[in-house]
């Protein structure tokens, strides 16, 4: 080759290799678990976040923080993946994940500057992680203690700091587990029955539970009845119009009267329209396409509320919550294919019309009606009873509660410091800093509800070994060591799994990386 050297990149790619990258690296993962530390905790704080167009966002909710943050920097983004992992597993723990991420990023940094090769680290965490695991079996409290106010205090635990207005994390607790319940069946809980409708223009407090669904379609006519009690409905895939002919015809009209006979033939079939669902005893259709006017027109005269353009998502609750089939064609439709609610209402909230489909024969849906002063209000309001749904949901289909308050945190760094003196080699090194990096949740607890983080951290450990559980209960403006069970604050075991083992994998592969070959654009 005559000592020629070989290109394989191009000219304009940037090359960062060795402790440049995995300090690049790292410092990237640090920062973006920094970003959501101070929102950890039910004292944490709120980040405003303001977007290119304007467009305002404030939340403590880490998913939601990490998701509308522009972070352009590789190994940031596996944090942000993290959290967005933890929201889409479990809906709740993703600041807890995105923060233990950093801290096992911080320890493994002081490992490699201690020249503990890479390798060495992972498999320490992944020892670790295996460790800390057990702990949190050993912490799961008795399933069958999980009756109703177990789970309002599980909703509580996961509601209380966000921002709900001026209704209180105990009451919205309440209108979660009663939503749960709801869709609570012999094969666990069917969480995507249960959405969440907001509605700016009231207090906080008037949030309520719809045992039915909300749909956002206003009636075709306003005089069409608003309200029907005991209602017979139809859901129609059907475009109410005039039927199109198979055969490519024209028709020439010379005269007035062929054509007020063409418009009457018209109006006539619109009324076989009205006629058919009034013969059916037909008192709400839900029309997935468009309904014309002569047809609407039609429909009222038969007392018939109607909605047009309703949203699949829409029509398939309606059908759930009432028991009525999709019908393709109005020629199709039969009595056996309507359903039935206790009552259809149509309610206005300044410009906006919402229709209420309660009570129905299936009931196979429930709707949280959130309601809110202003959309920011509502934004945070409708994060909050999403969160709550979740680790409800998770707590009985996934695995139970365990205590929180950073109690399970200490109670699994002592477990794994315990078991850490029996590994051998630089090993060790790295599974006592996934202890100690485990740690920092309760320092951050401890912080946030206004305690001093080292003597807090000191109180919890002297606790645990003196009773078996010590968790951080915020109380007034600061905060205070006792038992959580006692103070009824809990922790899914699932959201424990989940954080550990997506905080885990997220911080081994980006200290595995040490060389970052990236494209100049």
């Amino acid at each position: 080759m005559g000592g020629q050297p070989m290109f394989i990149l191009s000219e304009d790619t940037q090359r960062t290799r060795g402790q440049d990258a995995q300090s690049s690296n790292i410092a990237a993962g640090k920062a973006v678990s920094q970003a959501v530390r101070t929102t950890l905790g039910p004292r944490g704080m709120d980040k405003m976040l303001v977007s290119d167009a304007g467009d305002v966002v404030i939340t403590n909710d880490g998913a939601t923080i990490l998701g509308e943050m522009d972070i352009e920097h590789p190994a940031a983004q596996m944090i942000v993946e993290v959290a967005e992992t933890q929201e889409d597993e479990v809906g709740d723990g993703t600041t807890t994940a995105a923060v233990l991420s950093g801290q096992l990023l911080a320890k493994a940094e002081n490992l490699l500057d201690d020249d503990v090769h890479p390798t060495t680290i992972v498999e320490g965490y992944n020892e670790a992680a295996a460790l800390a695991n057990e702990a949190v079996e050993g912490l799961v409290l008795d399933v069958d203690d999980l009756d109703d106010d177990r789970l309002r205090a599980v909703a509580r635990t996961s509601m209380t700091g966000k921002g709900t207005g001026d209704v209180n994390a105990e009451a919205l607790a309440e209108t979660v587990v009663d939503a749960v319940r709801q869709v609570e069946g012999d094969d666990g809980v069917a969480r995507n029955e249960i959405s969440v409708r907001t509605q700016t223009g009231a207090a906080s407090s008037a949030t309520e539970l719809v045992e039915g669904v909300i749909s956002e379609e206003e009636p075709v006519r306003e005089d069409m009845p608003t309200s029907v009690e005991d209602a017979s409905i139809a859901v129609l895939d059907v475009e109410f119009d005039i039927r199109e002919s198979s055969v490519d015809a024209e028709y020439d009209v010379t005269n007035i009267d062929q054509l007020n006979a063409a418009l009457d033939a018209e109006e006539k079939q619109f009324k076989q329209y009205a006629e058919k669902l009034a013969d059916l005893d037909v008192d709400v259709a839900f029309v997935t396409e468009s309904i014309e006017d002569r047809a609407a027109a039609s429909l009222a005269e038969e007392g018939i509320l109607a909605f047009e353009s309703v949203g699949d998502d829409e029509a398939k609750s309606i059908t759930q919550v009432t028991g009525a089939s999709r019908v393709g064609a109005i020629d199709d439709l039969e009595s056996d294919d309507l359903g039935n609610a206790e009552s259809v209402s149509v309610e206005s909230y300044g410009d906006d019309d919402l229709a209420f489909v309660e009570g129905g024969a299936a009931a196979e849906s429930v709707t949280v009606f959130a309601r809110g002063s202003t959309d920011h209000v509502t934004d945070e309001l409708e994060r909050a009873l999403n969160d709550g749904l979740d680790v409800v949901t998770a707590a009985l289909d996934a695995g139970g509660v365990v205590p929180g308050g950073g109690a399970s945190e200490i109670a699994i760094a002592d477990h794994i410091r315990d078991r850490a003196a029996s590994i051998e080699g630089r090993r060790q090194l790295a599974v006592e800093a996934f202890a100690d990096a485990i740690d920092v949740l309760p320092r951050t607890l401890a912080e946030n509800t206004g305690m001093d983080p080292i003597d807090a951290l000191v109180d919890l450990r002297s606790r645990h070994d003196s009773e078996g559980r010590a968790g951080i209960i915020s109380e007034g403006q600061t905060g205070q060591v006792t038992d959580p069970v006692e103070a009824g604050v809990f922790d899914p075991a699932a959201v424990k799994y989940e954080a550990l083992e997506s905080a885990t994998e997220a911080a081994t592969m980006i200290v595995r990386i040490d060389d970052v070959i990236s494209a100049d654009n």
